[in-house]
């Protein structure tokens, strides 16, 4: 059947022009369903994840539906987070620009002053928080007396966060005859029982399972021991130099285990999950959006109503505990036309899952090999050769030619170039731990010898090899032996029962203002 295009829907000039400036080619499967049923005037419950659409496709119809000469609110928007609520608004406003609709987002956490006086002013479309959304209602700064259309959007998530009664409360204060449109990722009974309360005849839409998953997500599973996926995701991040990860995990401690262990490697990592307050999770957001942090470690819950367009890769630390969940979260990543990433940690134990996430989604997960040190090096060599030749171009690096004369006076010009990369990329030249093995590193019976790339050079002294050890893994400063600290790097002998903590905890962790490389030493020579 021959793909429809937005000029096929009926749209007016005004939405026609502003779905081109937006950059919208075509309609995605959810809006080719769901723009038709609603400009028809019906009740609609569509069945879709974020990235795919939905918030054109509710929001087209509205656009065409709101009178623009009467100042009332006359459509009202339902979201589970600020975060989702201002990016709707914005969106909304996009699509409204050449009708010169106005659309207002108002939610918790932040002057309600400033609210009301724009709510005084008139708007046509207010996106809230079902909190903040009942307060002005109750301030009687916000009358939906007006309303024509109202919409539930991400509905399974602010049941799960507990906004039932808040939204059964602002659905009673809009007129009964109106349309009411319902979005979710997944369907579960509060989410009926809600349809048959408040809805008339819905029509129910959903995105065929076949095209969930998006074609640009490159999508790969790891078989990995649980002891192993710090390890393996460490590896992960160190091959994509520049990325940004969104990393899932099945509870509140494990995200914050997983945050720290990155931490104590020397990432920029952060987490985020249901126990954070608004203005900690806006905190998170912030730096993660900014790119302070270019790891973010989260739940399900804490990660309900996030849109960020530029997440490189979404990693499954723990698999998804369905397949709708699965499709939910790596829809996350590959947006705004962007390629990208889904990575899933598969145990032995969970290969099951995995086939059934398989079988129901239909998506085509491929086995993968973690990258090696070699091809690590190789990819971030790659990545700064890309950076420089971008300063090339742009000719921004004029004022450090003068310096480049003078240094290149003093030495060979491939001698400086050797020694400034490995500046930058120290702590990868080590060999894939070349059989080295903990029970054979040349330690006296019970300990443990280790090998870290730091040593006189950077000024290290025995107390900060051992006081760092001590702090991150909690052993006893007396438990750690034998400091040899040379040139470059230095051995260390440890309880052998802690020394693959040590590794874990200690491996591209920060000592002295280093980021350091730690393995298994090799036995000495006989």
């Amino acid at each position: 059947m021959e793909k429809k295009t937005f000029d096929d829907l009926g749209l007016s000039g005004e939405l026609l022009k502003a779905v081109s400036s937006m950059g919208f080619e075509e309609p995605t499967p959810i809006q080719e369903k769901t723009i038709p049923a609603l400009l028809a005037g019906k009740d609609v419950i569509g069945q879709a994840q974020t990235g795919t659409g939905k918030t054109a496709a509710f929001g087209i119809p509205i656009i065409e539906k709101i009178d623009r000469l009467s100042n009332s609110v006359q459509a009202i928007i339902l979201a589970p987070t600020r975060e989702l609520a201002i990016q709707a608004a914005e969106e909304m406003n996009k699509l409204g620009k050449f009708k010169r609709l106005r659309a207002f987002p108002v939610y918790g956490g932040t002057s309600i002053e400033r609210q009301i006086m724009t709510l005084r002013k008139g708007v046509h479309i207010v996106v809230g928080t079902p909190g903040r959304v009942l307060d002005h209602i109750e301030r009687k700064t916000l009358n939906l007396k007006e309303v024509k259309i109202a919409v539930l959007d991400e509905a399974d998530e602010m049941l799960d966060m507990g906004f039932v009664d808040d939204i059964t409360r602002i659905l009673k204060e809009i007129p009964a005859e109106r349309q009411t449109l319902l979005f979710s990722a997944t369907m579960p009974e509060e989410i009926l029982k809600i349809s048959k309360r408040f809805m008339r005849s819905p029509e129910k839409i959903k995105v065929q399972s076949d095209t969930l998953t998006a074609p640009k997500i490159s999508q790969i599973f790891f078989e990995v021991r649980h002891d192993e996926k710090v390890e393996a995701l460490s590896r992960l991040i160190d091959s994509d130099d520049g990325g940004r990860f969104l990393i899932f995990c099945h509870t509140k401690k494990e995200a914050d285990d997983v945050s720290s262990n990155l931490k104590l490697r020397g990432y920029g990592a952060d987490s985020m999950h249901g126990d954070f307050s608004q203005s900690q999770r806006e905190a998170v957001l912030k730096k993660f959006r900014e790119g302070k942090v270019d790891v973010l470690v989260a739940t399900d819950v804490a990660a309900r109503g996030l849109d960020i367009s530029d997440i490189s890769h979404v990693v499954n630390y723990s698999i998804p505990q369905d397949p709708e969940s699965y499709v939910h979260r790596i829809g996350r990543t590959g947006r705004a036309g962007k390629a990208g990433v889904a990575i899933t940690f598969v145990t032995p134990r969970e290969e099951r899952q995995l086939r059934l996430i398989k079988a129901v989604s239909k998506a085509d997960i491929k086995r993968g090999k973690l990258p090696t040190n070699e091809e690590i090096m190789e990819s971030r060599l790659s990545g700064l050769k890309d950076r420089i030749e971008e300063f090339i171009d742009d000719k921004s690096f004029d004022k450090f030619l003068k310096m480049a004369e003078d240094l290149t006076q003093e030495m060979k010009p491939v001698d400086a170039l050797a020694a400034l990369l490995k500046f930058q990329l120290q702590g990868y030249e080590i060999a894939e731990k070349d059989g080295a093995s903990l029970d054979d590193t040349g330690a006296p019976p019970g300990m443990a010898r280790l090998f870290m790339t730091i040593g006189k050079e950077q000024k290290v002294r025995a107390n900060d090899i051992v006081n760092a050890i001590s702090r991150k893994v909690n052993i006893p400063p007396a438990a750690i032996k034998k400091v040899s600290i040379f040139d470059t790097f230095t051995f260390v002998e440890v309880p052998r029962d802690s020394a693959e903590k040590v590794i874990e905890f200690m491996h591209q962790s920060i000592i002295s203002g280093r980021k350091v490389t730690v393995a298994p030493a090799r036995p000495r020579a006989k």
